[in-house]
This record gives structure tokens, C-alpha cells and sequence, in this order.
């Protein structure tokens, strides 16, 4: 649980998504702005600096893939496009009227140098939202860890994974992905199939052949050797 900046952000459940988006968050901007970090796995920094014309086409339809560009990304290693699910798309649908000519979510101050909302701002956003309803633990950061949990947890190899998330390497993804405790005893449960307790019941000719051994075995050909003296 992730307290003052300090310990890893926590993985949203279901529940907790639907607490936060329905109760929590009170605007359109805030819901598609952590609904686009929910649903494409991106970075916060990358969500608040999205270009309005890589969300929507001239027409303001939107497009089928987001564009985060190479510049706006985290150690500038390539552009990514992500492809836009259906709950993505109502959303960013639903905030086109709204969005600013150049970026997808522009600042209080366009003759400010960042001309977007602040990453910062975003943080801010997020933690009235979960005061509001009674959350702790959760950063901006949670929305990117639970979306690449949620992949990992449905199957989805990590080389897939990887090329949606922008990360350089599968061990820094691997990082991110949260382990369960259902998970965990899953994978002990797992073990049951190793089991030595024997699957079927003995047949009948089993049965006679491990009597003849008994009645064959030394310690029991000593014992009638005795009897007999």
C-alpha cells in the first residue's frame, strides 16, 4: 500500500473501480482522464499530455488506436498506439466537446509552458476522489498497475503485454503485475495433481498378487519355519 508517496501502489479490484468512477471522481475530465489510464495501461504523464489530433480524427470521431508519442513517454524509447476498447471509446466520445485544440485535457493557463494538465494536478485529483469515498493506498500509478495485471492475469503473454505498456524490459514489467493470495494458493493447489494416494481402486488380481507377496516375503517365511519347530 502506497502511504505519503512512500510503498507501491495498490491494484484497483473491480469494485473499487466502479466506487471511484461512479462516487469518486466528479467531472467527465476526470473519468476519461483515469479511464484512459485504466484502458491503456499508460503512464500519467502520458494520459495528460495526449494531443487532442492522436485521440480523435478531423472529423472528431475517435480513433481506433490512441497515439502516446515517442517524446511524451517515459525514456523517449518509441511511439506506442493502443488499441481503443469500447468503454474507452464512450468515454473519450462523451469528452470530445470538451477537449482543447491541441491537447486532449489542456490546463487552467494555456499561456502556461505546459499547456496541459499537470501530472501533478492529476495527483491531486485523485486523492479528493478517493478521500471522497473512503480509499487509501492508490496513486495515478495504480490505474497502469492494474491494467497490466489484469492482462497478465487473463493470459496474455508478457512479450504482448510489454508492447502496450512501453516498458524496455519484461523485468520491469514483471514488477509492476501484482501477485494474489488467490493466485498463490492456486498455484499450491497445483500441486495436488503430484499426489501419491492412488487414482483408482486396486483390481482383484492386484489384490491376490500383493497377498501372494506377503505370504512370500522372508519375515513371513521365518515365522513359519518357527511355527513349525
Amino acid at each position: 500500500m502506497k502511504i505519503d508517496r512512500h510503498g507501491q501502489a495498490s491494484v484497483l479490484t473491480s469494485d473499487e473501480i466502479e466506487l471511484l468512477f461512479n462516487d469518486g471522481f466528479l467531472t467527465d475530465r476526470d473519468r476519461t482522464l483515469f479511464g484512459v489510464c485504466l484502458f491503456s495501461a499508460c503512464r500519467i504523464a502520458e494520459a495528460c499530455s495526449l494531443m487532442a489530433k492522436d485521440v480523435y480524427t478531423t472529423n472528431g470521431r475517435v480513433r481506433p488506436e490512441l497515439i502516446i508519442r515517442k517524446a511524451n513517454t517515459k525514456g523517449k524509447l518509441g511511439t506506442r498506439t493502443i488499441p481503443v476498447i469500447e468503454d474507452l471509446r464512450s468515454l473519450l466520445a462523451a469528452w470530445q466537446p470538451n477537449a482543447g485544440a491541441t491537447y486532449l485535457f489542456p490546463g487552467r493557463h494555456p499561456n502556461h509552458h505546459w499547456r496541459h494538465l499537470h501530472p501533478e494536478a492529476a495527483s491531486h485529483i485523485l486523492a479528493e476522489a478517493c478521500s471522497r469515498v473512503g480509499m487509501e493506498g492508490f496513486s495515478t500509478h495504480s490505474f497502469r498497475r492494474t491494467a497490466l495485471t489484469q492482462m497478465s492475469n487473463a493470459g496474455i503473454p508478457l512479450r504482448v503485454i510489454q508492447k502496450l505498456s512501453g516498458h524496455r524490459s519484461l523485468a520491469v514489467l514483471q514488477e509492476y503485475l501484482e501477485v494474489g493470495d488467490a493466485q498463490v494458493k492456486g498455484a499450491a493447489n497445483a500441486l495436488s495433481a503430484l499426489g501419491y494416494i492412488r487414482k483408482r481402486p486396486f483390481s482383484d488380481a492386484e489384490l491376490e498378487l500383493g497377498e501372494r507377496r506377503l505370504i512370500q516375503s522372508p519375515e513371513n517365511l521365518k515365522s513359519q519355519v518357527i511355527e513349525t519347530d
